[in-house]
């Protein structure tokens, strides 16, 4: 059984910095397009930053040069390093698997984790 399991969230000052991780277990991690996506309350799960198992990346606008992600097939692993976190930043942070990569959208991955919270003090 897959299972995604997301870490790292917590609650930092505006300016400051996060590394999420995301481990995926009972799947080929390394054949798989990977994907942090987040949803603030009452608004809809967006994409935040993909990359591929050929290292492609895709990071949403309003993250670029700030989070950097990145995957370790060895560990199974992926991660998103987020600096110069704003207090908009703030949300429910997830990591989601996908097999068929068509872009960084939540209808293209299969296999979720439950979430990792985000809090951004101003």
């Amino acid at each position: 059984q897959v299972q995604v399991v997301e870490s790292g969230g917590g609650l930092v000052q505006a300016g400051g910095s996060l590394r999420l991780s995301c481990t995926a277990s009972a799947l080929t991690f390394d054949r798989y397009a990977m994907g942090w996506f987040r949803q603030a309350p009452g608004k809809e799960r967006e994409g935040v930053s993909c990359i591929t198992w050929t290292g492609s990346l895709y990071y949403a606008d309003s993250v670029k040069g700030r989070f950097t992600i990145s995957r370790d097939n060895h560990k199974n692993t992926m991660y998103l390093q987020m600096n110069s976190l704003k207090p908009e930043d703030t949300a429910m942070y997830y990591c989601a698997a996908g097999l068929f990569y068509r872009g960084c959208y939540r209808d293209n991955f299969n296999y979720w984790g439950q979430g990792t919270q985000v809090t951004i003090s101003s």
